[in-house]
């Protein structure tokens, strides 16, 4: 039983006596920062930071410094939990213009790689003309003043073919900057670790759903990876979500399957009805559990690895947000009813 769980139980209690018993149980000093983070647990226990640590701390697993940095505080006497999202949206906003800013540029690139193709096909018919005119003028020697126009068109031919070689180069230069934008802006919607689309696609896939529908989020966690990092190490876990990724992508492939961050994933499957949604999720959870996973550099098992998920409807009028936290809450559920398993709703 995890720590925060006997200590929510305590009711007796006043509550300085709970933070005393919680940095106790968990081994942290009573700095100031500290009493600030498990003093927003225990007043909002059903809070964000609540539900975060409940997750981290799920079997007998201890809270450690590294942990609470992770999950946005400053520990260094910073702001409150409360302002952890305000930092998150900073950073959306960042993302958000520097987005915005790479789109620019990739119009701009696009322009002036359609003006260099159009300037070089306009500009082919002119030289094939001079080169036309020059091989006349080389059939007509004996005509007067032939000679210099011979070699001034000779000249002109060697700068047009010039220019020609440079406004090749130049369309080639702006093909290859147009294709390595765009592949900065696909990296930029793509996960590093498990190369699945990210939160920004899903993001944007949501504000670009169109149609009647009807159309479904849906949210899974694997469920205690902490203990596998905790006991194979971080690399170990790394490998661990590629799989679970590439398991989801082959049960969920027609629909957008993303890595959320960190050990959560997230799926949006349109046109597909809510009952349809939770079969489908659950068949790739079955997929997942039914695995066995091994450490390549020992060859042992690691023992079963499961999923909790949550699927809901977004219906026509909803706003994602809403309907995400939903399936948020969902989610959640099925890791309190016990793991691996799906609730829908």
């Amino acid at each position: 039983m995890a720590a925060v769980g006997v200590i929510r139980r305590r009711k007796g209690d006043d509550l300085y006596d709970r933070v005393g018993a919680f940095l106790f149980a968990h081994g942290l000093g009573p700095e100031p920062e500290n009493y600030r983070f498990v003093y927003t647990v225990l007043t909002e226990p059903d809070g964000p930071l609540a539900r975060a640590v409940a997750k981290i701390t799920d079997g007998g697993v201890r809270l450690n410094p590294q942990d609470m940095a992770e999950l946005g505080l400053n520990l260094n006497f910073g702001a409150p939990a409360t302002q952890a999202g305000a930092n998150d949206d900073g950073a959306d906003d960042q993302a958000r213009r520097t987005e915005k800013l790479v789109a620019q540029t990739q119009a701009q690139v696009d322009g002036f790689a359609d003006m260099m193709r159009t300037m070089r096909d306009e500009t082919s018919d002119f030289g094939r003309d001079l080169a036309a005119s020059a091989e006349e003028i080389r059939r007509s020697p004996d005509l007067p003043g032939m000679e210099d126009i011979a070699r001034i068109t000779g000249t002109m031919m060697t700068r047009v073919r010039d220019a020609e070689s440079k406004l090749e180069s130049a369309t080639a230069e702006a093909d290859l900057l147009r294709q390595k934008l765009a592949e900065a802006q696909d990296s930029a919607r793509r996960d590093p670790l498990t190369g699945l689309p990210n939160r920004r696609a899903l993001t944007e896939a949501l504000s670009a759903r169109s149609g009647p529908g009807p159309d479904c989020i849906a949210l899974c966690d694997v469920d205690r990876f902490k203990l596998i990092n905790d006991q194979h190490g971080h690399g170990v876990g790394d490998r661990v979500l590629s799989a679970i990724g590439r398991t989801l992508v082959e049960i969920l492939g027609d629909h957008l399957v993303v890595r959320h961050g960190g050990e959560e994933f997230a799926v949006l499957m349109r046109n597909t009805t809510l009952t349809e949604a939770a079969r489908l999720l659950d068949a790739a959870r079955a997929a997942v559990a039914s695995k066995r996973f091994r450490n390549r550099e020992t060859a042992s098992l690691l023992g079963q690895i499961t999923l909790s998920g949550g699927v809901t409807a977004l219906t026509a009028n909803e706003r994602s947000d809403d309907a995400f936290a939903r399936a948020d809450r969902l989610l959640y559920a099925a890791k309190s009813n016990g793991r691996d398993q799906v609730c829908a709703g």
